[in-house]
């Protein structure tokens, strides 16, 4: 069974993780990881910098720039992560942008992916009836999940599409903008999220964007099995560096 299958079993909130691979330094990516872990994380997003990141707020986009300047590709990555398992076990997910995988080929990805122990795949910009037509046999060769996002804009029969194709879980976006953390939920998003949650779909909901401390994480999971915080990491590994880490994970906890 896939490492995110395991982990959606278990009888509590789930807390994922998003930061850019290669921030803030170079090298610094499997010290973020295994950090993550040893503070109780469920589940890490490993960020694949992209230098046009349509869905990534400021933070993130920011991250995204100084990791590309630091060298990071995806050649490199794979070559940071090749012993990764030996000290990790939580599910990792890489979240990119579709360009950077068609153009280092979509299977010889997949394949690195399995080879490195990647649990799955996170690209927003790849439409589900193009992956549904031309990928779905790719992915799940390697055995790699893939994770479809939704909006509050999402109808409900394009949400039923894809809970009928997805194997994870459903990374739902809490409002229609970019990445970056708000003070809290309002009525507008708590009614979105009991909506999905009433549709009782077969893949488990992950609520994203806009969770940056204890009272979002809280409000997001009321009605989803968990929650992915992501701006609000980046900032503080900008600003404490990855030794602080512990720190972050305790307070959103």
């Amino acid at each position: 069974m896939n490492r995110i299958n395991q982990k959606l079993e278990e009888d509590k909130k789930l807390l994922s993780i998003y930061f850019t691979a290669g921030y803030p330094n170079i090298n610094d990516t499997v010290t973020v990881i295994e950090n993550l872990e040893k503070s109780g994380v469920d589940m890490i997003e490993i960020g694949l910098p992209f230098s046009d990141p349509l869905a990534d707020g400021p933070t993130i986009q920011a991250s995204s720039t100084k990791a590309l300047h630091n060298g990071m590709t995806s050649e490199h990555l794979f070559e940071q992560l090749k012993d990764v398992r030996k000290t990790v076990s939580i599910p990792l997910i890489i979240m990119g942008y579709f360009n950077p995988m068609l153009q280092y080929g979509v299977e010889e990805f997949c394949k690195k992916c399995q080879e490195v122990g990647i649990d799955g795949l996170i690209i927003p910009d790849l439409p589900v009836d193009v992956y549904h037509d031309n990928y779905k046999s790719i992915f799940e060769k390697y055995g790699l999940i893939n994770v479809f996002l939704i909006t509050p804009q999402t109808s409900e029969k394009r949400i039923r599409y894809i809970d009928s194709i997805s194997n994870g879980f459903i990374y739902m976006v809490s409002s229609a903008s970019v990445t970056g953390s708000q003070s809290g939920f309002g009525d507008v998003q708590t009614q979105y999220f009991q909506r999905i949650a009433n549709m009782k779909l077969k893949n488990p909901q992950i609520v994203g964007f806009g969770i940056s401390n204890n009272e979002t994480f809280t409000q997001a999971t009321k009605y989803a099995k968990g929650a992915i915080i992501g701006s609000a990491f980046v900032k503080h590994l900008t600003n404490s560096g990855v030794d602080k880490i512990d720190d972050f994970v305790t307070a959103i906890l």
